[in-house]
């Protein structure tokens, strides 16, 4: 399946991709059309991230949060970490979290460091693995440090 969204791709727009490719659809294609794009007018392929469409901001909650609920991924309390720190990150929040912070600067710079937004995904798909994995082993342990 096909899954639109803005180019110049940050956070959520990293975030997104890495949550339908891990636990939605590991087929998915990503498709980055300019931002004044009318969501209304893509026919072919899902739109998230975007003004008005059902995958996108709600409230205080961001594009991750609205896979999450769409797809019914709230069984995991890893992922469960990583949607707290992608929705700070996103949503101008990044302060009341260290963690999120960091993600906000590495997205940063992988965008200064990447010709594209599909290398970009490439080379941040490792960031998220890393977040994910680490929330899995800590809450294994029983001793979840979410902070720096």
């Amino acid at each position: 399946m096909k899954w639109v969204t803005r180019e110049n791709v940050h956070v959520d727009r990293v975030a997104c991709p890495w949550l339908i490719k891990k636990f939605v659809d590991t087929e998915a294609e990503f498709v980055f059309v300019p931002a004044d794009t009318d969501p209304a007018g893509i026919t072919e392929g899902i739109p998230f991230d975007m003004k008005g469409v059902e995958l996108g901001h709600m409230g205080d909650e961001c594009s991750f949060d609205a896979i999450i609920h769409k797809f019914k991924l709230t069984s995991d309390p890893a992922l469960a970490e990583v949607r707290r720190i992608v929705r700070l990150a996103d949503t101008g929040r990044g302060q009341e979290e260290p963690l999120a912070q960091a993600l906000d600067l590495l997205a940063r710079g992988y965008g200064y460091i990447s010709v594209n937004d599909h290398e970009t995904l490439e080379k941040e798909f490792v960031l998220y693995d890393a977040l994910y994995a680490y929330f899995q082993h800590a809450l294994e342990k029983g001793a979840a440090d979410k902070s720096l």
